[in-house]
């Protein structure tokens, strides 16, 4: 690839051009760095990164993530000058309604965009992520003895990206297991929002990094094409250790007046510093269009990964022929194979004898699950022995072994999320993360990311309610039912025993975008078989049990499941007709067609009772305004769980006088019944000309 530094400085002013003359356009970005981060971007695009711009999705590319999402513009030019399905007119577009150029990148919108990012950090949280699944794919499915896999993972960050936690916790897990192939650039210009970075980030970066295990090397002017080449070389060239690149840049580099400073960070140059960019850099191509020398360069380019592409592939397409076996093993984990049969494999599996916690039935699933599943593959944050995840003789995966199968994330939360984003990025596995539910305050930013990505992975969330018990309230949580729910795009299931369990874990395994199960930790009763043919978790909520002629529906979820059918049936000898309803999943349930959710929550009936151990936020959405929520609007305590049901009024005794509070009238209990009628029945729960489906 010979390229003299004329060349490389027309190219690299050319993305500076054009990303000042996007954001000009949309009066809305962040120019300073796309245009301090130039030099380094398109010497790696150019003379290092592996790709293939007609087949952004090739299986031997190398990643490119701009964690610092907001220099996207840096990304589009990229795109652009590289022939990716990204016409010129969409960087005229930027940022306006409908255009493949959003104001943040966003993965499955445009071409040869890794990873959604915007969230400082996130990304390079998730490129971790990203490194774990290809070492695992390549030792646990054969892959990796084409020696054909030796794939890199390139990470642009910046100051904000490196001040947030999430990379923090994420780059002292990335060097423990020693993941060699990640290669972070990091665009040090010293400039936030605010002004110098100096108002609140003095540290020394490089130290931190040689702590966490990490080489760490420099470019002392990464405005200057030579020296980002010779520090890609250095990178590229590796030595087991993940590699971050310190690059000294000039935000807003070329800007005369703006550059270095704090303004070129996230407003437009203004008309007249863009035309003053231009005389700076000596550029004179007419706005939003390709200098001939750097079309011509980057066309020819483009030819010769093309080429390398197909050599590739050839390769690789020999290898699977030669080993067929071998080779289906390893479309398993590309298509993250799950067999048909996958519900009745895992009814199996649960203990349907006895009573257990959900997450013990969870955990028992969970093997079945591996079993039948080899791209699912996962961990915790370091609570493995109390969520129940890990795989039995699943190896873990380290340094030493990339071929095992449970991820320990030490007690690092939020990486965990992100780094299981990157994992499901790859569509090699299928990750699933484990913590304390109350924990998910933790994950939330990640499992948003995942959720507007349509990721598919797993959360399981145990200890899932004030039932904790002794913990207290730091431990129990409330409102974290809500807020995931609110998320849209994530499925939340809360399984009220072991068939429930185990049709949410098939569910989970197959839907496509992300999914959260909350499992208990005190134990459950199992459905008895007749009842068990009536669960129906992937419709979200189903008639549990019924009489024939009922006028109150309850309506429970998890652990309260139970105690509706105890309360129930104390209804039942005071003479109410009752219907049972288990909801495991708002969100399927609200996926069902009009007639199916008619059918289980008639419109007749609005007397409706819910009940679930935590924040009764959103719960009138299915009772109506009428209807009655039992749930806790308050904290918890430390206490033994069953003192806590006593005292928070989860036992039937306490929901059976609540439910007579609310729905019974003076004129009811006059008629003795106690249905919540108004007065006009015969006393044994008939009601004149009432008429029902």
């Amino acid at each position: 690839m010979p390229c003299d530094l004329n060349q490389m400085k027309l190219a690299a002013d050319t993305i500076r051009v054009l990303s000042a003359e996007a954001i000009q356009k949309a009066k809305s970005g962040h120019p300073g760095l796309p245009l301090g981060a130039a030099d380094f971007a398109f010497t790696l695009w150019y003379r290092y990164l592996r790709h293939n711009p007609h087949n952004p999705e090739w299986l031997g590319r190398d990643r490119f993530v701009l964690s610092a999402g907001h220099g996207s513009m840096l990304l589009y030019s990229l795109l652009q000058l590289f022939d990716y399905d990204l016409p010129m007119s969409e960087l005229e577009r930027f940022r306006q309604w409908g255009s493949l150029t959003p104001g943040h990148p966003e993965h499955g919108h445009t071409a040869g965009v890794e990873i959604t990012t915007g969230p400082l950090g996130s990304g390079f949280a998730s490129a971790v992520g990203m490194a774990i699944a290809d070492d695992s794919f390549a030792a646990r499915s054969g892959a990796g003895e084409s020696g054909l896999l030796d794939r890199r993972i390139f990470v642009l960050c910046g100051d904000g990206c490196l001040m947030e936690g999430c990379s923090a916790e994420a780059a002292s897990l990335a060097g423990h297991l020693k993941l060699g192939q990640l290669i972070v650039f990091y665009d040090s210009n010293e400039i936030s929002i605010e002004g110098s970075t100096s108002l609140a980030f003095t540290e020394d970066v490089g130290k931190r990094f040689e702590a966490y295990g990490w080489r760490v090397l420099r470019i002392a002017d990464a405005n200057d094409a030579a020296q980002c080449d010779a520090g890609l070389a250095e990178a590229v060239r590796g030595d087991g250790r993940p590699t971050l690149i310190i690059g000294r840049t000039r935000i807003g580099f070329g800007a005369p007046n703006k550059q270095g400073k704090a303004a070129a960070h996230g407003e437009p140059l203004g008309e007249e510093e863009v035309a003053a960019l231009r005389r700076n850099l000596h550029y004179d191509a007419p706005p939003f269009t390709v200098p001939e020398p750097v079309r011509r360069l980057c066309a020819e380019r483009v030819a010769e990964l093309e080429q390398q592409a197909a050599a590739w592939d050839r390769q690789f397409q020999a290898f699977l022929d030669a080993d067929p076996v071998r080779a289906r093993k390893i479309s398993q984990f590309l298509t993250c194979e799950v067999p048909e049969n996958l519900e009745q494999e895992l009814l199996q599996a649960a203990p349907l004898d006895k009573p257990v916690a959900s997450r013990v039935s969870g955990g028992l699933v969970l093997q079945k699950a591996a079993e039948l599943v080899p791209s699912l593959l996962g961990g915790s944050a370091d609570l493995s022995p109390s969520t129940k995840t890990a795989i039995r003789e699943g190896g873990d995966f380290s340094a030493a072994d990339r071929a095992g199968r449970n991820l320990h994330f030490g007690v690092r939360e939020f990486a965990m999320g992100l780094a299981a984003n990157g994992m499901a990025l790859t569509g090699s596995c299928i990750p699933y993360t484990s913590t304390f539910f109350v924990f998910s305050d933790y994950l939330k930013p990640a499992i948003r990311l995942a959720a507007i990505q349509q990721l598919h992975q797993i959360y399981v969330f145990t200890h899932d309610s004030f039932y904790v018990g002794e913990d207290g309230p730091t431990h129990e949580p409330i409102e974290q039912l809500p807020m995931l729910r609110t998320i849209p795009g994530l499925t939340v299931i809360r399984p009220a025993e072991a068939h429930e369990v185990a049709q949410a874990w098939a569910l989970a395994l197959q839907l496509q975008g992300p999914v959260a199960l909350l499992l208990t930790r005190q134990d459950l009763v199992p459905f008895d078989e007749q009842t068990a043919t009536a669960v129906n978790v992937a419709r979200g909520a189903y008639v549990l049990e019924e009489d024939e002629e009922f006028d109150l529906i309850i309506i429970a979820t998890g652990s309260e499941v139970q105690l509706a059918r105890e309360t129930a049936a104390r209804l039942r000898d005071l003479g109410c007709g009752v219907r049972v309803v288990s909801m495991p999943s708002q969100e399927l349930f609200r996926q069902q067609d009009e007639e199916y959710q008619e059918a289980v929550l008639p419109s007749w009936c609005g007397a409706r009772v819910s009940i679930e151990a935590g924040s009764t936020f959103g719960w009138e959405r299915f009772v109506g305004i009428d209807g009655l929520t039992i749930g806790l609007d308050h904290f918890g305590a430390s206490a033994p769980y069953k003192v806590l049901a006593q005292e928070f009024g989860f036992t039937p005794e306490a929901v059976l006088q609540r439910i007579a509070d609310h729905f019974v009238t003076e004129e009811d209990e006059e008629c003795g019944c106690g249905c919540g009628c108004d007065g006009s029945c015969d006393g044994e729960h008939n009601h004149a000309g009432e008429e029902r489906d």
